[in-house]
């Protein structure tokens, strides 16, 4: 067990439960989501918040497919899909009372989708009360995923190759570090302070995908990630996954990540020691 999450309750899923939300997942990219991959009409893009925030054809659909599939198998689950809040908003706020929720987003990186880049993935995480304790996050491009639950290590699988287990990178000096930070989702002000911080990193960008960068920490390629914005569709199930991976997972604040929390700030890193040197230069953030 990890000494950045709560303790975990019991398995949320047994494993042939696991199995089959995995295999909706395939079956909905299968049908809904690959099928249109660049190939979609103008009149399967609109725009929500604005015109980085897309939706397609795919994540509705896509959406609604699994959405089916969960309801018949967890008939008493809540079930928090991307797309079912934008015409629900109140949604998340059961997320907290609910004994077993499924968080579901369909098409994540919707732009890079929309505009025929391959950096987009499938994110569901199961929460007990509002506490993460399944994920997993698929690549429909290359039919793989990585999973965690709250009792086993995060690992890697797919149809033809055995399971791997993922460890997060070991620690190591601020200068030399890659990461994530999405300027985007903050606010101007910040954007630029944390623009002014990128000089003092070894490598720093954004995937425009939570998923693939969640990935990438978990399997230790890139040493963190910085969110301002949380969604939990977007960040339950890679919290989870990334700490399983052997991971510190917090808030900037202090204080476990949840999927209640609507404000603050998300940083996953390689371990307690990393988390709290870069804790330090994001420190105005919180302050």
């Amino acid at each position: 067990m990890t000494d950045n999450l709560p303790a975990p309750l019991p398995p949320a899923l047994t494993t042939a439960q696991q199995a089959h939300v995995i295999n909706i997942l395939r079956r909905a990219s299968r049908a809904e989501v690959m099928p249109r991959f660049r190939n979609l009409a103008a009149s399967d893009i609109a725009a929500k918040s604005g015109p980085n925030d897309l939706v397609t054809a795919a994540d509705l659909a896509a959406e609604a497919m699994i959405t089916r599939a969960l309801r018949q198998l967890f008939p008493s689950a809540l079930i928090v899909g991307e797309e079912a809040v934008a015409s629900d908003p109140s949604l998340p706020d059961k997320i907290a009372d609910a004994p077993l929720a499924f968080l579901i987003d369909p098409v994540d990186g919707t732009w890079n989708f929309a505009h025929g880049l391959s950096m987009f993935g499938m994110i569901l995480c199961v929460t007990r009360f509002g506490k993460p304790a399944f994920g997993v996050i698929y690549d429909p491009t290359n039919d793989d995923w990585v999973i965690a639950d709250s009792e086993s290590p995060a690992r890697l699988e797919g149809p033809l190759k055995a399971p791997r287990d993922l460890r997060v990178s070991m620690g190591k000096p601020i200068e030399t570090m890659s990461g994530y930070i999405p300027l985007g989702v903050f606010p101007m002000d910040q954007r630029i302070k944390l623009a002014a911080t990128l000089p003092g990193f070894g490598r720093v960008n954004s995937l425009r995908c939570s998923a693939h960068e969640y990935r990438m920490v978990a399997q230790g390629n890139t040493d963190f990630v910085l969110s301002g914005s949380l969604h939990p569709w977007d960040h339950a199930a890679g919290a989870l996954i990334c700490a399983q991976a052997g991971g510190h997972v917090e808030m900037l604040s202090g204080g476990p990540y949840d999927a209640t929390l609507k404000n603050g700030y998300l940083l996953a890193a390689p371990d307690k020691t990393t988390w709290n040197r870069l804790r330090k230069v994001f420190s105005f953030l919180v302050e």
